[in-house]
């Protein structure tokens, strides 16, 4: 029996992680997908500290029409947060998820806004 849906995220979560860290200069840029809703962080791993973090349940995020559509809208509010904190440059994480659908929206929207990764 192979591995469970889940399990295989986690395991392909885990390799990710072992690569990609974030700094100050140049944070991670997190990326949590649920069945209903889309997260976005970023995080300094030296410190241990989120900088910023935009949801589809945020007020400033419209949370009308597709989950992709959302996405796009998360993806520029994460965007927009990092660039006032004077972030230009993030390491994506995908968090185990294909780069597919909402996750690829997501990064799309953060680059559309100014985001380079």
């Amino acid at each position: 029996m192979g591995l469970s849906k889940t399990e295989r995220r986690l395991r392909i979560r885990r390799r990710i992680r072992k690569v990609s860290s974030g700094t100050e200069a140049r944070p991670r840029l997190s990326v949590f997908r649920s069945n209903k809703e889309i997260y976005a962080q970023l995080i300094d791993d030296e410190k241990g500290v989120t900088l910023a973090a935009a949801s589809s349940r945020d007020k400033d995020v419209e949370a009308k029409g597709t989950k992709s559509e959302v996405a796009i809208q998360v993806g520029k509010a994460i965007a927009d947060k990092a660039l006032k904190l004077g972030v230009k440059a993030v390491a994506f994480d995908r968090g185990g998820n294909l780069y597919h659908g909402r996750v690829k929206s997501l990064a799309e929207g953060a680059r559309e806004a100014g985001l380079k990764f």
